[in-house]
């Protein structure tokens, strides 16, 4: 196999050379002048309807607020008013001319509203006819109602376009300027080009702060909106490892137990069949393959520095130990237990007390020195928790800890696991509420 390699060779007039980075810069500088300036300058762009809750409308009286989104109109209304006015009485002439002077200077303002790039090009258009117009000997080239007429409309365009837009026009008004005053500049008093291009530069400046330091606010509360989505999820999943880990002795012993009765029933028979010996040993296969795989499974889940506890499980008979602790830490708590107390399956046991461990542990971090009160129900069909406690007292003197709110998500996925149900919300005296509501499955005698 050959490979054969062909190599292209570039005359220098056939215009595929590879171009000075000078070169690909003025390029790219005049495609986005094109693209800004001149590509659907006059396309129809109506300015949005800003939010009654903007920026400026929450500092308004709550009176006030529904005309908040009014507020940009009547500020481009204002200032075409302006521009009006100083068209009408900033030139030499009276009458239809004043007149007409100050409709060519209003209407790029009123423009910026639907047409905002066409809305320069007119002010550009109308500041030498309003020269005309008002035939004044005095500054030059921009009389009193073209100055307002163009600084308004460049600030509205930049503010509703972005940054490389306002460069562009305030390099072209400075270029009109600079042609003016100096081909046709002759005879008039002096030239306010100076004063343009120094208050527009100032003025466009802070515009494009404004938008840099919006974009960025943007992309920071997007940002922060990613990472509270992965925040979240992530505490999920350590929810759910933990609750893996927790269950796994519960199962195994269910498991463990299986597998040893399997095993010992047939020597309970006298002379059993071989049918019934292949099926227990059967069951004890299976109970021991379940187990292994348990086992590794939870190999997976475990973190490495997981240590695997030496005391079983705690159940619903541990929560005087767990009350007693919490009034070491300094919660005044109570317990009270409705219902006939019944033994309940290990996952709900397990589950139970965790849900209230997390509820105390939540009154101790946001509520420390409040009093709190718990309930056991017992009823049919199933468990009911509720754990309550007061507001955090005025003469505490410990402060309130927040967490990284795991707790309340913890308890959910813990309420879910058993098909339950969960309330968590502040009571009405400023306190908080924790209720669950966990099924409990009646096997009755001879179901499968």
């Amino acid at each position: 196999m050959t490979e054969t390699t062909q190599t292209r060779t570039t005359h220098p007039g056939d215009g595929s050379g590879s171009r000075s980075p000078e070169y690909r810069l003025a390029m790219d500088a005049l495609s986005g002048l094109r693209e800004d300036l001149f590509h659907d300058a006059f396309a129809y762009r109506p300015l949005p309807r800003p939010a009654a809750a903007g920026p400026w409308g929450r500092h308004l009286p709550a009176r006030l607020r529904p005309y908040a989104a009014r507020v940009p109109y009547a500020v481009v209304a204002a200032a075409a008013l302006l521009a009006f006015y100083g068209g009408w009485a900033g030139g030499m002439n009276d009458g239809p001319l004043a007149l007409l002077s100050g409709l060519v200077c209003a209407a790029p303002v009123l423009a910026t509203l639907v047409r905002p790039v066409g809305a320069f090009w007119m002010s550009m258009a109308a500041t030498p006819v309003v020269a005309l117009l008002g035939s004044s000997w005095g500054d030059w080239p921009w009389l009193p109602g073209a100055f307002i007429c163009h600084l308004a409309v460049l600030v509205i365009v930049a503010i509703r376009t972005r940054p490389r837009t306002a460069v562009w026009m305030w390099g072209l008004t400075a270029a009109y300027g600079v042609a003016n005053e100096s081909f046709w500049g002759a005879g008039h008093y002096g030239g306010n080009s100076s004063p343009m291009l120094v208050l527009t530069a100032f003025a466009l400046l802070v515009v494009s702060l404004w938008h840099i330091r919006r974009d960025a606010r943007r992309q920071v509360t997007a940002q922060e909106t990613v990472t509270a989505h992965e925040r979240s999820r992530r505490t999920l999943l350590e929810e759910r490892t933990t609750i893996a880990r927790e269950l796994h002795d519960v199962v195994a012993h269910h498991m463990s137990v299986v597998a040893i009765q399997a095993e010992a029933a047939p020597y309970r028979v006298e002379n059993p069949p071989a049918e019934l010996e292949r099926a227990f040993a059967t069951i004890r296969e299976n109970a021991v393959a379940a187990l292994t795989e348990l086992r590794r499974v939870l190999g997976v889940v475990r973190a490495e520095d997981y240590e695997v506890p030496d005391a079983p499980q705690p159940t619903l008979a541990d929560l005087d130990g767990l009350l007693a602790n919490v009034r070491d830490a300094g919660l005044s708590v109570e317990k009270a237990v409705t219902g006939a107390v019944r033994e309940l399956p290990p996952g709900v046991e397990l589950s139970a007390y965790r849900i209230v461990q997390e509820a105390l542990s939540n009154t101790l971090r946001h509520a420390p020195g409040a009093t709190a009160r718990v309930e056991v129900s017992y009823v049919l069909g199933g468990l009911g928790l509720r754990v309550v406690n007061g507001p955090l007292p005025e003469t505490s003197l410990v402060k309130p800890s927040p967490g990284a709110g795991h707790g309340i998500t913890g308890m959910r996925e813990r309420v879910s696991m058993l098909n339950g149900e969960m309330t968590a919300a502040p009571t009405d005296d400023g306190g908080y509420e924790v209720a669950v509501y966990l099924p409990v499955t009646v096997v009755k005698e001879g179901d499968a």
